[in-house]
């Protein structure tokens, strides 16, 4: 997995209608050294009917957007905090950024992991089997909790999963790393001047 020490997390709310996409929400948050130092939200003004399904899941009523800025304004100001930092998200490649796609923001150079994909990988592992890969699954079973379908709460839970497995990742690195000095009992000696 790429290690990043500075990135966006994102995550985007959307309604469909007449097979059109609708924002709904657009999130973001700015991680450093493995701390959020900014964040982005926003819910996006649309005029289509918001399917009560989608009300349902994620807790946004037609009310909440009638005063929100439009698509336009909003996606303005997320290129402004994304700026040149890498993206990540939880299965963005095949939702997310092909919906900033079709409103003429095409993020795939930045997107650098996903981390559903790290979750996948990680199932039998780090994960040990866990049930389903769900973000906010993955996210109680490593110890953090967020409202699902939230998107501000969505990018946090997937920083906060990234962040768990980079730190997973290091302490692998670090136990291989003793464990390879143990199996030597001169590992750790510099015994080169014994041999003058």
């Amino acid at each position: 997995m790429e290690t990043l020490r500075e990135y966006i997390s994102f995550d985007l709310e959307f309604n469909r209608h007449q097979d059109k996409t609708h924002l709904i929400q657009v999130s973001a948050v700015h991680f450093k050294e493995g701390e959020e130092v900014g964040a982005f939200d926003s819910y996006v003004y649309t005029d289509a009917p918001l399917k009560s399904f989608i009300n349902g899941l994620t807790g946004i009523t037609s009310e909440t957007l009638k005063g929100a800025p439009k698509v336009e304004e909003v996606l303005q100001k997320f290129q402004v905090f994304v700026g040149n930092l890498p993206l990540i998200g939880y299965n963005a490649a095949k939702s997310d950024l092909p919906i900033l796609l079709e409103h003429g923001f095409d993020y795939s150079h930045q997107y650098l992991v996903d981390v559903y994909n790290e979750a996948l990988e990680r199932r039998s592992s780090d994960l040990h089997g866990i049930a389903n890969l769900k973000l906010q699954t993955v996210a109680n079973f490593l110890g953090f909790k967020g409202q699902s379908h939230n998107s501000l709460e969505d990018a946090r839970m997937t920083a906060r999963v990234y962040e768990a497995f980079l730190d997973s990742d290091e302490s692998r690195l670090l136990l291989n790393s003793q464990s390879s000095l143990n199996s030597n009992p001169f590992g750790a000696l510099d015994l080169s001047q014994l041999f003058d």
